[in-house]
C-alpha cells in the first residue's frame, strides 16, 4: 500500500506515469520535460502560458527548473521495483505447501531457495549462487550443460570450464564473469558520463534556442507596436491634411459661389428690366392711337439711346467677365501645393527608419578623453570637470572636452542613444578616427571628418565642415538616438519622445570607419547601453 501510495505522489498529471526527468513550473508543480514542452508548444501564440495542473497564468513562456531531488526520488523507487516484483513471482522451491519468495537461485541444482532453505543448501564451490531467477537454462552452456562461469575476451561470448579446458575456447583469453562484468559496467559508466553530458549540453541548446525564440516573439511584438503606432500617427497626419485639403477647397467654392450668385443677381435684375421694357413696347405695337404711340419717350428705340444701351451692355458684360475670370474657377494649383506639401512633411516628420536590430553597447575610450572630461567606471558617462584628470599627453587625446568611442563602425547599420538632460551644453555625433586633436578644427563638426548635433543655450543645430543648420528649440533635450547606415551614406539624429521625431540627416560618401563621439560643455552626458 506504501508503495502504491507513493507511486501515485511520483505520477506526473499529464501522461499518468511516473516523472521522466521531472521538471518545476514556478507555481511549484512538477512535471515531465517532455509533456509539460509539449503542453506550452500547444500554447505558443496564446495571450498566456498556464499551468496545466493549478492554471496559473505566465506572460512569457515560463524557464523549467529541473528537480533533481525528486529525479533522484524516482530512480530509486524504479531502482526498487525490479525487486520487489521478483520477490513476488519467484518462490522456493522447496516451500510447496505455502509459498515463500525466494532470495536466492542455485544455478547447479536448478532450484529458488528462501532464507530457511538457502542456510541449509550446500555450500560447495560448484553451487553457484545468484539473484532469484527463472531463466536457469539460459546461464548453462548450451554445448556442455554446465554454469557459465568465465567470459572469452576474444569472441566476446560467456563460457563454462569445458569450453575453456577442451572446447572451442581453448587457449583463448578469459576473465570471470565477476571480472568481465565490471569492466563493461566501467566502460558503460564512462559511456553513460558522457551521455549525460550530452545529455545536458543538448537540454542547454533546448533552453538557449528557447530563450532566443522568446526573444524573437518579443522583438516581433515591439516591431508590430512600433509599426502600428507608426500608422497611427500617418493616419493622424493624413486625417488631418484631408481636411485641411478639403477645407480649402470648399472655402475655395463657397467664394467662387458667392461670386456667381453676385453675377447672377445682377443679370436677374437687367432680365427683369428688359422684360418690362418688351412689355411696354409691345404695348405701343398694338396702340391704334398714333398721338399716343409717339408721345411715349422711354421705348430706347433711337439711335442714341441703342449705342448707349450698347455700350452700358458691352461694360456689364466685361466686367462680368473680370469677376469670373478673377475668380470664377478653383485654384487647382493651391490646393495641388498644398496636399504635395503636406505629404512631403509627413514622412520625414515620423520615424521612418525603424529599428530592427538592437542598440549598439557603446563604451567610450579613455585614451582620447580629454583631460577636463572625467569617465565613469563602465565608461559610458562622461562629466565635465573643473579638475585635471592628468591623463598623459598623447596625440590620440582630445585638447577640447570630446570623446571617441572605443569600437568603429565600416559596414552595416547601427544605432545607438544618448543620455544628454543633465548638460545643457553638449554635442554628440560620429567622426574619423583622422579627426584632429588639438585647435579649433578638431571640434565635432568643424571640419569635414565629423557630423554633430548640437545644443548650446537653448539653441539646437547640426553641424558638418563648419556649416552650421538650426533646429526648432522644441527638442525633448532628455535623449538623443543617433543611426547610422554606413552603405547608405546616412547619419540620421532623432529626438527620443512620443513619437520619437526625425530631426536631421547628413547624407555623405563615408571614407573611413567611423566612431561615435561626444563633447560636453556641463554637467554630464550618458551612453546608453544596448538591449
Amino acid at each position: 500500500m506504501a508503495s502504491a501510495a507513493l507511486r501515485e505522489e511520483l505520477e506526473c498529471a499529464i501522461c499518468l506515469s511516473v516523472y521522466t526527468d521531472p521538471v518545476m513550473l514556478r507555481c511549484g508543480h512538477n512535471f515531465c520535460r517532455g509533456c509539460i514542452n509539449r503542453a506550452l508548444d500547444t500554447q505558443d501564440g496564446s495571450r498566456y502560458y498556464s499551468c496545466p495542473e493549478c492554471r496559473k497564468r505566465f506572460k512569457v513562456r515560463p524557464a523549467l527548473h529541473r528537480n533533481i531531488k525528486l529525479r533522484n526520488i524516482v530512480e530509486n523507487f524504479l531502482s526498487a521495483q525490479p525487486d520487489e516484483e521478483e520477490d513476488s513471482g519467484i518462490f522456493c522451491t522447496y516451500c510447496v505447501d505455502f509459498p515463500v519468495p525466494a532470495v536466492k537461485s542455485c544455478l547447479h541444482c536448478e532450484v529458488s531457495l528462501c532464507d530457511k532453505h538457502l542456510r541449509a543448501h550446500k555450500k560447495s564451490p560448484e553451487h553457484v549462487l545468484c539473484d532469484p531467477t527463472t531463466s536457469l537454462e539460459d546461464r548453462k552452456c548450451s554445448v556442455h550443460n554446465r554454469i557459465l562461469e568465465y567470459y572469452c575476451t576474444e569472441d566476446s561470448a560467456c563460457v563454462c570450464v569445458s569450453c575453456r579446458l577442451d572446447g572451442d575456447h581453448w587457449g583463448h583469453q578469459v576473465e570471470t564473469l565477476d571480472e568481465a562484468s565490471e569492466k563493461k559496467k566501467r566502460a558503460l559508466r564512462d559511456v553513460l558520463q558522457k551521455l549525460m553530458t550530452q545529455k545536458d549540453e543538448t537540454e542547454k541548446r533546448v533552453r538557449s534556442v528557447q530563450v532566443h525564440r522568446q526573444k524573437s516573439r518579443d522583438k516581433a511584438k515591439y516591431s508590430t507596436e512600433k509599426v502600428v503606432a507608426l500608422f497611427r500617427v500617418l493616419r493622424k497626419r493624413l486625417e488631418d491634411l484631408e481636411k485641411k485639403v478639403l477645407s480649402d477647397i470648399n472655402k475655395q467654392a463657397m467664394e467662387i459661389s458667392s461670386k456667381y450668385n453676385e453675377v447672377i443677381r445682377q443679370l436677374e435684375i437687367k432680365k427683369d428690366d428688359l422684360t418690362k421694357k418688351v412689355h411696354r413696347i409691345e404695348e405701343l405695337c398694338n396702340m391704334t392711337d398714333p398721338l399716343t404711340v409717339l408721345q411715349e419717350s422711354d421705348t430706347g428705340d433711337t439711335g442714341d439711346t441703342e449705342d448707349r444701351h450698347d455700350s452700358k451692355d458691352g461694360g456689364e458684360r466685361e466686367r462680368h467677365d473680370n469677376q469670373l475670370h478673377d475668380g470664377g474657377d478653383l485654384d487647382v494649383a493651391s490646393i495641388s501645393h498644398t496636399l504635395h506639401t503636406g505629404l512631403s512633411d509627413i514622412i520625414p516628420g515620423v520615424n521612418v527608419h525603424f529599428y530592427m536590430q538592437d542598440a549598439e553597447d557603446i563604451i567610450l575610450d579613455i585614451n582620447t578623453a580629454a583631460n577636463d572630461l572625467h569617465l565613469s567606471d563602465d565608461e559610458k558617462t562622461a562629466s565635465w570637470s573643473d579638475k585635471n584628470q592628468s591623463r598623459p599627453e598623447t596625440p590620440e587625446r582630445f585638447q577640447c572636452s570630446q570623446v571617441l568611442s572605443s569600437q568603429s563602425f565600416s559596414s552595416g547599420r547601427h544605432y545607438w542613444e544618448v543620455d544628454v538632460r543633465k548638460s545643457h551644453g553638449w554635442i554628440v555625433g560620429v567622426g574619423y578616427p583622422s579627426i584632429d586633436r588639438r585647435g579649433d578644427q578638431s571640434l565635432i563638426g568643424g571640419n569635414d571628418k565629423s557630423w554633430g548635433l548640437v545644443r548650446d543655450d537653448n539653441q539646437y543645430s547640426v553641424v558638418h565642415d563648419c556649416t552650421v543648420i538650426g533646429l526648432p528649440d522644441n527638442i525633448s533635450s532628455a535623449k538623443i538616438r543617433i543611426y547610422l547606415d554606413y552603405e547608405a551614406g546616412q547619419i540620421s539624429f532623432y529626438d527620443i519622445c512620443a513619437p520619437i521625431r526625425h530631426l536631421h540627416t547628413f547624407t555623405a560618401t563615408f571614407t573611413e570607419p567611423l566612431h561615435a563621439v561626444l563633447g560636453v560643455g556641463g554637467g554630464c552626458v550618458k551612453i546608453c547601453s544596448g538591449n
